[in-house]
């Protein structure tokens, strides 16, 4: 394991830390550093965004922070927040034809309340995703840690029998994601493929980032194979080549699938693969539950690191 593999491992465990994420929340951090990555905390704040995104030719899909909810009415109000957020993006024109979509935790929609929380969670997607398609766009379920995967493929098939364009992802770093790939590798079935952002065991994930791209090509090519709508999410140079050279290989079509990237980071190569006539979708957050959320991007991508202790020091 190099040096920017215990940097990412030491970053993923800092976001589980209560003491750390109160003393990083409370310092004077100017609002112009976490807004790179984090838009704003009100629905006009992300509404605005995707609109300049949708005018440069990107897709957006839009994640209301919150995850791990313990309480029934945070996860009637996550529920809410993005059923308001649909009517929203209705209202502007900017959910037609899925130009911005929505991207959904089940754990803040209460998955783990005690008792029926899956059956909450679930009963809160539902009607989320009927707001959606009534608006003309769809969901996306994201993924979480490698406890929840199953309960999460379980809720998508479900999901997936009145609401078909559910979409689904998958963690290259987990050994089990390339069968999973096989498995979603369906007619129509829309897959994204992520490298991981949760602190993860050995037991079940790939440690070293040299085995995690390893594994995120072969599921790639997977994908890319298959007659589903693969959805390309990585800001590697090197990931996104190999993509393009997969599809040109199997001959799809540049609406036969996108790239994604995250909100602030890389804009001038989301912009050049979204004019270069590829479809680039953006994961826009927004809420203030940023702290986890952003931890999980340090360790993604460690050079943002700099970035981020740069503003705490000129701002701070």
């Amino acid at each position: 394991m190099d040096a920017s593999d215990l940097l990412r491992n030491s970053l993923l465990h800092l976001s589980k830390s209560e003491r750390i994420r109160d003393l990083v929340e409370q310092a004077p951090v100017s609002r112009s550093v976490v807004k790179r990555f984090v838009p704003g905390s009100e629905r006009a704040d992300v509404v605005g965004a995707v609109a300049d995104l949708a005018a440069s030719g990107r897709l957006a899909t839009i994640d209301f922070l919150g995850e791990d909810t313990l309480d029934k009415a945070q996860a009637t109000y996550t529920k809410d927040a993005y059923v308001g957020l649909l009517r929203a993006l209705h209202e502007q024109g900017l959910a037609e034809s899925g130009v911005v979509e929505v991207s959904l935790k089940l754990t803040a929609l209460g998955q783990l309340l005690p008792g029926n929380g899956p059956e909450i969670a679930l009963e809160h997607a539902h009607e989320i995703c009927q707001v959606a398609a009534d608006a003309g766009t769809t969901v996306t379920l994201d993924m979480e840690d490698h406890t929840s995967t199953d309960h999460t493929l379980e809720a998508l098939r479900t999901l997936r029998q009145d609401f078909p364009t559910v979409g689904a992802v998958v963690q290259a770093y987990l050994h089990r994601t390339e069968a999973d790939c096989r498995d979603l590798a369906s007619p129509g079935s829309r897959v994204r493929l992520c490298k991981g952002a949760y602190e993860e065991p050995e037991s079940v994930a790939f440690q070293a980032g040299a085995e995690v791209d390893k594994s995120y090509v072969r599921c790639l090519k997977v994908l890319m194979q298959g007659p589903g709508y693969p959805m390309v999410a990585t800001h590697d140079p090197r990931l996104i080549e190999i993509a393009g050279a997969l599809a040109a290989q199997a001959g799809r079509a540049a609406d036969s699938f996108e790239y994604q990237m995250l909100y602030g980071i890389r804009p001038d190569e989301q912009k050049r693969i979204a004019d270069r006539g590829d479809q680039m979708r953006v994961y826009v957050p927004y809420g203030d539950q940023w702290y986890g959320y952003l931890m999980r991007r340090m360790a993604e991508r460690p050079g943002n690191v700099t970035f981020f202790l740069r503003g705490l020091v000129t701002k701070g």
